[in-house]
């Protein structure tokens, strides 16, 4: 399985299976990036993806500093496009497996 972009790409195809609509990759701002931006019907999805091949933990590279990053491009990407509704998600891809955290806070 690839790295990155390979674990984006299939996090991507599983919330489109779910049916939310990718509206951006890899949005870019000033100190970090969020992976994937969604609609989940009204609600705007900010989700980190993390993976790995081999034992070790996605989850535990999403710590404190990083959903703190990850909250700041959130509010510079809502400055440009508000919504009501948003929250923030982290899809882990371990293997075969996709584990979806939703609505993670500081």
């Amino acid at each position: 399985m690839k790295r990155g972009k390979g674990f984006e790409e299939i996090a991507c195809e599983y919330l489109t299976s779910l049916g939310y609509r990718i509206l951006h990759r890899n949005f870019y701002c000033r100190g970090g990036e969020i992976d994937i931006i969604a609609l989940d019907g009204e609600v705007l999805v900010f989700v980190e993806v993390k993976g790995t091949t081999t034992k070790l933990n996605p989850a535990e590279r999403i710590d404190y500093r990083k959903l703190q990053r990850i909250y700041k491009c959130a509010e510079e990407f809502l400055s440009e496009a508000p919504a009501q509704e948003c929250r923030v998600d982290a899809i882990l891809v371990e293997g075969g497996r996709i584990v979806h955290l939703k609505n993670l806070s500081l």
